[in-house]
């Protein structure tokens, strides 16, 4: 069942302190149609708000 099917989509927050991490893990969620990364932050700063 997707985002289709259902309409509910679940919202995740990236944090690490490597960058290239950061991008790397964001994208999974990103490729998922039911799953989407709405922020990512290294931790030392306050997240960005989530859209």
């Amino acid at each position: 069942m997707d985002r289709s099917e259902t309409g509910a989509v679940i919202r995740v927050m990236v944090v690490d302190d490597e960058a290239l991490v950061r991008s790397g893990v964001t994208m999974m969620p990103n490729a998922s149609a039911d799953i989407e990364a709405v922020a990512a932050t290294d931790g030392r700063r306050a997240p960005p708000t989530p859209r």
